[in-house]
């Protein structure tokens, strides 16, 4: 049951209760859409896990981390290892089965996980 007209104002009139809410509500906007994308790996990431780790920290140190890295920057490695450009035989193999869209999904995806685990 939604309070009364005059009780809402009067919550409205106390600044600190107005500033926090305020605070909170511009912290949860904020941070809901890198949440909801650390949260959700596209499904083509799992072909990623072997050499590049849960959450895109490297299972060794021959692989380097894809957490953190920028969208802009992998999109082009991924882009240039699938048309050649870039030689990795591995590397090369995976991106050749990878649509533009697959590659800027994991490459958002990468980036908005956090690069210091």
């Amino acid at each position: 049951m939604r309070p009364e007209r005059p009780q809402r104002q009067a919550l409205l009139d106390r600044p600190a209760v107005f500033s926090r809410a305020t605070a909170v509500g511009v912290a949860v906007c904020v941070l809901c859409p890198t949440l909801a994308a650390a949260a959700e790996a596209p499904a083509k990431a799992n072909q990623c896990l072997p050499c590049h780790g849960k959450d895109g920290i490297s299972t060794g140190p021959e692989f380097p981390n894809l957490a953190g890295q920028k969208a802009t920057y992998l999109t082009k490695a991924l882009r240039d290892y699938r048309s050649g450009k870039r030689q990795d035989e591995q590397m090369s193999l995976m991106a050749k089965g990878l649509s533009d869209s697959d590659i800027t999904q994991l490459s958002e995806y990468y980036e908005s996980l956090a690069a210091n685990k």
